[in-house]
């Protein structure tokens, strides 16, 4: 299977690359659905619950403060190097990507839609002000001292598994230019994503002669629109993935397994 994986690369030169939480989870970050496209967890935290309930942000804010210490120190893997080589060899039209880590970007790929935004920002949603999410951690542990020996379960969405716990007592600073309410600079659940991004992306999908996913079920509908995108085009869908994906039926080609084994011929 690999030779065919192989083999449908080397003979499209400008590929739509979608890649997803399976790209990542040999660097340590969790994954959100099992072999069936089921989530494995609670579904992450949505946005309008986020935006009305002051009690949910202080729950998402502690939860983030104790993953962010994994998160934020996570390192590319072989699936994030082998398709920052696929930019470098000219055969990347665009590498869109619903993960929110940068890891794509550690690895040196340049041409990359964070079609979900990134974790690694905080913005204000009144004054959309933004603050290095690192600089943001340092807030939130002066005001939160007695948490700082936590220690729990990481969680796909740079969070940690807290759920047992009391945080009526947890500090959530404001933004230190309006005082208005801080969210990470991602998509949440329940979130539009940005317009434009998706013009972006569409017009990517144009130039190019063939698409591959990999390490995403598809199952959340902004990336699987591209998948029936490209099969209205009429371009071949290779996917590397572990499990169902909701595009099984349009694929020309499928590898189950980890994306960096499936994709180590590129290194």
């Amino acid at each position: 299977m690999y030779d065919e994986l192989k083999a449908f690369i080397d003979r499209h030169r400008r590929l739509f690359v979608l890649t997803g939480a399976g790209c990542s989870v040999n660097s340590g970050i969790p994954d959100y659905r099992d072999a069936h496209g089921e989530w494995k967890r609670t579904p992450p935290v949505r946005f309008q619950a986020f935006v009305a309930d002051e009690a949910t942000r202080r729950r998402y804010w502690a939860r983030s403060m104790i993953g962010w210490r994994r998160f934020g120190q996570a390192r590319p893997n072989g699936a994030h190097h082998a398709l920052a080589r696929l930019e470098a060899k000219g055969q990347c039209e665009i590498l869109l990507t619903q993960n929110v880590d940068r890891l794509h970007q550690s690895a040196g790929s340049r041409e990359v839609i964070d079609l979900h935004g990134r974790l690694d920002l905080v913005r204000c949603m009144a004054c959309l002000a933004a603050d290095p999410r690192a600089r943001f951690q340092d807030r939130l542990t002066r005001l939160n001292a007695s948490w700082s020996d936590l220690d729990a379960i990481a969680l796909p969405d740079g969070d940690a598994d807290l759920d047992h716990l009391d945080f009526s007592d947890f500090v959530v600073p404001p933004c230190a230019f309006c005082g208005g309410v801080l969210k990470p600079d991602v998509v949440f659940f329940g979130e539009n994503v940005p317009r434009d991004q998706v013009a972006l992306a569409h017009e990517h999908l144009e130039n190019a002669d063939a698409m591959l996913v990999v390490g995403s079920s598809l199952m959340v509908y902004s990336g699987f629109r591209f998948a029936q995108a490209a099969a209205r085009r009429g371009i071949p869908i290779a996917a590397v993935n572990l499990g169902r994906t909701r595009a099984d039926d349009l694929l020309a080609l499928k590898v189950e397994d980890r994306c960096e084994e499936a994709l180590s011929f590129l290194l």
